[in-house]
């Protein structure tokens, strides 16, 4: 009975999120004309909806743990990477625009690709190999003057609850080469919405944010030492049945 009562609130969230997904992406076409910072407010509208799908019919709440945490300068986001709920949750949630850097394929996606492609991110084009970095590098030196914010996800990709990938260190030699600070961001959305699952949970999600590291005095690897030993200890925290469990 359980389960096909989750199955039924996934499919009309799913289905609700297909719908203003369209929608949306009409909107986006139409506020094209307006100030980036009004925008990227409309389009972010979308996010706020889904997360509010997420928790209505789904039950899937949240909680910000350090949020004071956010400095009021440039900065250069990485955050732990276990589903699509962060990268919808996070470009609405923080205090200043965000920009993602992510590979230019996701352009293409109908609908969603072509909202996103009206917005200041940092589509990378890996067949570019070292002149990809140093695209971002400038694209990124330009977003943060402007006043946004650099998310990356140093995993790379989604990581099952529990598990740690790979640190890679493309953010953290952003943040040398610009000269700001990260702030790591540790979260369990996993739990409630995990990788490549339709079947969402009810729970409440945590996004813990660390206190900034100033990048002076680092290695791009040094650096992602810092990152990596604080949100996956934070992850212990959060998540300690995710660790005990092993």
């Amino acid at each position: 009975m359980r389960k096909a009562v989750l199955f039924l609130r996934s499919l009309l969230f799913m289905v609700l999120m297909g719908i203003a997904t369209v929608i949306w992406s009409a909107v986006c076409m139409l506020v094209a004309p307006l100030p980036y910072n009004k925008r990227y407010y409309v389009t972010s509208r979308w996010n706020v909806f889904v997360v509010w799908c997420a928790k209505t019919i789904c039950g899937i709440e949240y909680e910000f743990k350090g949020y004071e945490n956010f400095p009021d300068s440039p900065a250069i986001i990485l955050s732990k990477h276990q589903s699509a709920w962060e990268t919808i949750f996070l470009l609405a949630n923080l205090p200043r625009p965000l920009v993602f850097v992510f590979k230019k394929e996701i352009l293409y996606i109908p609908f969603f690709g072509w909202g996103i492609a009206l917005l200041r991110m940092i589509p990378i084009d890996r067949k570019q190999g070292k002149n990809a970095f140093k695209s971002v590098v400038a694209h990124g030196k330009r977003r943060l003057k402007d006043g946004q914010w650099i998310i990356m996800f140093p995993e790379g990709t989604r990581i099952p609850v529990g598990k740690a990938g790979k640190y890679k260190s493309g953010g953290t030699r952003l943040a040398i080469e610009t000269g700001a600070p990260v702030v790591p961001i540790a979260l369990n959305s996993g739990e409630c919405w995990p990788k490549n699952s339709f079947i969402k949970y009810p729970g409440k999600i945590t996004v813990s944010v660390g206190k900034p590291i100033a990048s002076e005095g680092h290695t791009p690897d040094s650096l992602m030492e810092q990152v990596e030993q604080w949100i996956e200890s934070e992850m212990r925290v959060i998540s300690p049945h995710a660790y005990n469990a092993g």
